[in-house]
């Protein structure tokens, strides 16, 4: 049976292609920030050029083209003209305390003369090695503000997230995505400073700059709108007995007093050139860093992305619906910088990709009060037909990029 007879989920693409530059497949979704249901919305995926070549390996081409001093000019135009001169916060750097985060705040504050205020939506259950990251780069000289959500309302969004959307993630990176307008205009900053610009990628090309209110993960009109976990705020207060409070710290800013601001969102990667390996060596020598002593589950990396014990479950849910694991995703990363070789990119995946995180997921399962059965029959229902096939009672990805998956034959 061919892939193009084959339901596909979520609106991905039924023909699965690989990129010939990087290991990424066409089932990569643009964006996984979503405040509608996943299931029955239509997902804008990678787009691949007519050699075969994925938009996020052309923006890396760009990249080479780029007068990276003249661009940091304009960094040092933008900062002069909101570089505070009493010593009040003049830019905010939203972040974990992530090899990324640390770096382009040491810039700002060290390099630049910026005083930043970071800021901080503390991972679901923080690994130890991510918690000691983030106070090691707060002892490195940044005041910062962490908002704790109610853990009661998280613990069931992230419960719910799971059942309805397969995306562990998904109500955390609207919180932590959300928190920075609403700290700027509490605040009166008039900067929010990101790492790496969207395009990295592949996702939908930005321009660098924009005011809050052009960003539209920002604010919403409707709150009807507005599904949390996959499920309605509507439903959420009547079924779940939450209140405005309790969902208010995962919303967008109210949109008037965005309306009436002029903050602006930048990205640091514009300006300077961004190498995720180099924002590594940067943290580790200025901001106390360190890579977990042991391999990440799923990949074969130990600094990308440790701050939290469900980071490893999430890219493995990623895996279950676009078969897309973390491997992939950091494989594809290091060909477009030149650090792997796309053979070498592809028998990492081989080797990794899928890999169950099984670490840290009994207490992850605790956490949300979810049976380990019932996850697992979860990721069964949540596999796209045209992605997956049973061989022997087994499930195998219908093509892979090795090119031995079941229909690669």
């Amino acid at each position: 049976m061919s892939t193009q007879q084959l339901e596909a989920k979520y609106g991905l693409p039924s023909e699965v292609k690989f990129c010939k530059r990087c290991v990424m497949s066409n089932q990569r979704p643009a964006s996984e920030i979503e405040f509608k249901h996943s299931i029955n919305t239509k997902k804008k995926t990678l787009n691949f050029d007519e050699e075969g070549v994925c938009d996020a390996c052309r923006n890396a081409d760009q990249k080479e083209k780029i007068d990276w001093q003249k661009r940091e000019e304009e960094l040092l135009q933008l900062l002069d003209k909101y570089r505070s001169k009493d010593g009040s916060y003049d830019c905010m750097v939203p972040g974990s305390g992530g090899k990324d985060s640390a770096m382009q705040a040491h810039i700002l504050k060290y390099k630049y003369g910026m005083n930043p205020l970071t800021i901080t939506w503390p991972p679901i259950l923080y690994t130890d090695y991510g918690y000691k990251n983030w106070k090691n780069w707060i002892n490195s000289g940044f005041d910062n503000v962490t908002f704790t959500p109610n853990g009661k309302v998280m613990n069931l969004l992230t419960k719910l997230s799971i059942e309805n959307l397969m995306h562990p993630f998904q109500t955390f990176m609207l919180g932590q995505k959300n928190l920075a307008p609403k700290l700027a205009l509490k605040y009166g900053i008039p900067l929010i400073f990101y790492g790496e610009n969207e395009a990295e990628y592949g996702n939908p090309i930005a321009d660098n700059a924009s005011s809050l209110r052009d960003k539209s993960y920002y604010a919403i009109n409707n709150m009807d709108d507005i599904y949390l976990g996959g499920v309605s705020i509507k439903e959420l207060k009547e079924k779940y007995q939450l209140n405005n409070q309790d969902l208010s710290t995962f919303l967008p800013a109210d949109v008037n007093e965005l309306a009436k601001s002029d903050i602006q969102v930048h990205y640091l990667g514009y300006y300077i050139k961004w190498i995720p390996q180099e924002s590594y060596y940067y943290a580790v020598e200025h901001t106390g860093f360190k890579a977990r002593p042991f391999r990440t589950q799923g990949t074969y990396s130990k600094y990308n992305s440790i701050d939290d014990k469900i980071d490893d479950l999430h890219y493995y849910t990623t895996y279950i619906k676009f078969g897309i694991g973390r491997a992939t995703y950091d494989a594809s990363q290091e060909v477009r910088n030149k650090h792997l070789t796309r053979e070498e990119a592809v028998a990492l995946v081989n080797k990794f990709d899928g890999e169950f995180p099984d670490r840290y997921f009994n207490e992850i399962m605790d956490y949300i009060g979810m049976k380990p059965e019932r996850f697992h029959e979860l990721c069964d229902q949540f596999r796209s037909p045209h992605l997956w096939t049973k061989e022997s009672g087994e499930w195998k990805l219908r093509h892979n990029v090795a090119l031995t998956g079941a229909d690669d034959k």
